[in-house]
């Protein structure tokens, strides 16, 4: 069942308010950071696919502009240990979940000989010999082409999807830019 923001605030509101007060000192702050993460929790509804999650997508959320708050503020002489923690499983599953929808409509605009490479050996998990077996190319001919897909794949990604990657090189935040100016979405 899909909630509103305002159906999301009744029920969350103050539970947020006191994780946010729990980890920033400042009340009117935590209240300050409360409406940031409504903001985002309001431009961001559509993109949330399991409304079983909606709790840890809040969660992430909250967790993310807490961290937000603490890179751009000034004052704050250290950050927290908690903001080092890794990520939670549903934090994960819902970025892999979005990236892969992102991944999968990308993959279908690449150039069929990328497009047919890609699916083989990424998604079918099949070998690079299999690949060259199949298209009926030498190996080599079959590892360029992987490459050279996942090369435009990514610039295609880079393009059209804003990614946070973390210290540890993990993608923690996947956002479509403006499916407007990307010319990859239409």
């Amino acid at each position: 069942m899909d909630k509103t923001t305002e159906e999301v605030w009744k029920e969350y509101h103050k539970q947020l308010l006191g994780f946010i007060s729990s980890k920033v000192s400042n009340k009117q702050m935590a209240k300050d950071i409360l409406h940031e993460v409504f903001i985002k929790i309001h431009s961001k509804m559509h993109t949330l696919n399991d409304f079983t999650k909606l709790k840890s997508w809040i969660y992430q959320i909250t967790r993310n502009t807490i961290i937000d708050f603490y890179r751009t503020n000034k004052d704050i002489k250290e950050i927290p240990d908690w903001v080092e923690k890794p990520f939670e499983i549903d934090s994960d599953e819902r970025i892999n979940e979005e990236l892969s929808l992102c991944l999968g409509f990308l993959i279908e605009k690449l150039p069929s000989k990328y497009k047919n490479a890609i699916q083989l050996t990424e998604i079918e998990n099949k070998s690079q010999q299999e690949l060259a077996n199949d298209e009926q190319i030498s190996l080599s001919g079959a590892k360029s082409r992987v490459q050279r897909g996942r090369k435009i794949l990514k610039e295609m990604l880079l393009e059209c999807c804003q990614l946070e990657i973390n210290k540890h090189n993990r993608i923690v935040e996947v956002q479509i830019k403006d499916e407007k100016n990307c010319d990859l979405l239409k």
